[in-house]
C-alpha cells in the first residue's frame, strides 16, 4: 500500500483527499501546514507528498524543495492550487522541484491518476536505489549467488534424503 502525505490547511481539503485516496487503497496521513508536513515526511516515509502552495508557516514551494532535497529521488511531490491562489509561474515549480500540479477542488480522478503515476514511479526510484551496485555494473553478486544456492539445495534436499536413506538402508541389510 503507498503511503501519501497529504499538507493542506483546509479541513475540508484533507477530508475530501484523504476519502478519495483512501478510497483507492492508499495510505493516507494530513498535515495542516508546512512544518507540520515536514516533521511527518521523516516519520511517515512517503511515496508521495501533496501539498497546497499556499501552506502556513512553510509554502508548499518551500516543502516540495526541502522534501526532494532530501529525499535522494524516492519521493514525488503533487502541488495542489486553489482557486483563489495566483497560478504557479515556471520559476516557482523549477525551484520547488515538483512533479506535477493539480486545481483544487480535487477531481477524484484526475487527483487518483496522477497520485497512482507519481507513486509508481516514486516506487520505481527507491526500487533502483535499493539494487545492489554490482548488479547495475554487471559484476557477480555474491549474495544472489548465494540465494540461488540456497534455493537448489532446499528443492533438492528432500530427494537427496530419501536416495541416501534408501542407500543406507540396503547396506544395513547385506
Amino acid at each position: 500500500m503507498s503511503r501519501i502525505l497529504l499538507a493542506d490547511s483546509s479541513p475540508h481539503a484533507q477530508r475530501m483527499g484523504k476519502e478519495i485516496l483512501r478510497q483507492e487503497g492508499f495510505q493516507v496521513e494530513t498535515a495542516a501546514d508546512g512544518v507540520a508536513a515536514a516533521a511527518q515526511l521523516k516519520i511517515f516515509d512517503p511515496l508521495v507528498l501533496v501539498a497546497d502552495v499556499q501552506l502556513p508557516l512553510k509554502s508548499g514551494y518551500e516543502l516540495a524543495n526541502e522534501a526532494k532535497a532530501s529525499s535522494n529521488g524516492g519521493l514525488a511531490v503533487l502541488l495542489t492550487v486553489g482557486a483563489r491562489a495566483e497560478a504557479p509561474t515556471p520559476a516557482q515549480l523549477a525551484e520547488s522541484r515538483c512533479d506535477a500540479t493539480i486545481g483544487k477542488p480535487f477531481e477524484a480522478t484526475a487527483l487518483i491518476e496522477t497520485v497512482r503515476r507519481l507513486a509508481s514511479a516514486a516506487e520505481a526510484s527507491r526500487a533502483a536505489r535499493r539494487r545492489p551496485q554490482s548488479a547495475v555494473a554487471g559484476e557477480i553478486d555474491r549474495e544472489r549467488v548465494e540465494a540461488a544456492v540456497t534455493l537448489a539445495l532446499e528443492t533438492a534436499l528432500p530427494a537427496l534424503i530419501q536416495e541416501i536413506t534408501e542407500r543406507v538402508l540396503i547396506a544395513l541389510k547385506k
